[in-house]
């Protein structure tokens, strides 16, 4: 199934979208899509399934289109796990799992405007295949244990500015992975049984229209059950977390294309999982944020 949430920020209501193409409103089943609900994700899925037809039909057209989580607790972020992107970065593939936290106010939705921080002079895309938990993680006895703690997956876009990240790190990388709207998400959280297998599944992403990455999940160095099950050992990961598990070859640190600039458009796509459009605006004054990421208009 394909779930997720309808509405300005803030104020987003639960959706089903149903392999019939129809969309169902949620909230008599579901108070949000967030950690209650994905704590609860087989019974609550296997639910949903039984009453789908019986659920009222929304019409979605002209509506934002939020992140399909509510605000995760955490999202931890899987650095240089594609060999590729290693190699263009000048490192050399790790032998462990390069691991930063991202802050959970950067989510917004996938068609929302991204901002481009003050001062930035490098910032960067990255399509990366995005995790999101179902059930807590903690010393997980191996990566099979870990395929049953996932909820789904969905299109994630890690921005990143490159400078602060690189260059202004103090030896650590968040300055430049925790700038506002810095994490697109969505469009959909598409459950874990409807992914037949999350390492064959192709990413890309474009700037203005133009390719940029174009990879395929089969080539991560760290598969996403192994990293689940990583992850647990050093930190607890509870239902509604986030885990972005890296982005392929194809980026600006490369330097192999120009950063990113205020007007420039940003989509990045994952087979089954939705494509994401994000419009370029330099970031606002202090309190011109709230009631600005609604201007896009969603692609359902």
């Amino acid at each position: 199934m394909k779930l997720l949430r309808v509405g300005p920020p803030g104020a987003e209501r639960p959706v089903l979208l149903a392999p019939n193409a129809r969309y169902y409103a949620l909230d008599e089943v579901a108070q949000d899509i967030n950690s209650e609900f994905l704590a609860n994700g087989g019974p609550e899925i296997a639910r949903l399934r039984n009453v789908a037809g019986e659920l009222p039909e929304v019409d979605v057209r002209g509506q934002r289109i939020g992140p399909p989580v509510a605000r995760p607790g955490a999202i931890l972020c899987i650095g240089m796990n594609y060999a590729a992107h290693a190699a263009e970065s000048g490192a050399e593939p790790p032998t462990e799992p390069v691991v930063f936290y991202k802050a959970p106010n950067t989510v917004v939705g996938p068609y929302d405007d991204v901002y481009i921080p003050r001062g930035a002079t490098r910032t960067d895309w990255e399509v990366e295949l995005a995790v999101v938990l179902g059930a807590t993680a903690r010393y997980l006895p191996d990566p099979e244990a870990a395929r049953h703690c996932i909820a789904g997956y969905a299109v994630s876009n890690d921005l990143s500015e490159r400078e602060f990240q690189l260059d202004r790190s103090g030896g650590q990388w968040s300055k430049g992975k925790s700038c506002e709207t810095f994490n697109p998400l969505g469009p959909w959280l598409v459950t874990a049984d409807e992914v037949a297998d999350p390492q064959n599944l192709a990413l890309r992403s474009w700037v203005n229209g133009e390719p940029r990455q174009d990879s395929s999940t089969k080539d991560m160095i760290f598969d996403v059950a192994w990293l689940i099950w990583h992850l647990s050992q050093f930190t607890v990961l509870e239902a509604g977390d986030v885990v972005n598990t890296g982005t392929p070859q194809g980026v600006a640190l490369s330097g192999r294309f120009p950063y990113l600039q205020p007007a420039d458009v940003v989509e990045v796509d994952i087979e089954g999982l939705g494509r994401q459009r994000n419009i370029c605006l330099p970031a606002p004054g202090p309190g011109l944020r709230d009631g600005l990421l609604d201007s896009s208009s969603p692609r359902t």
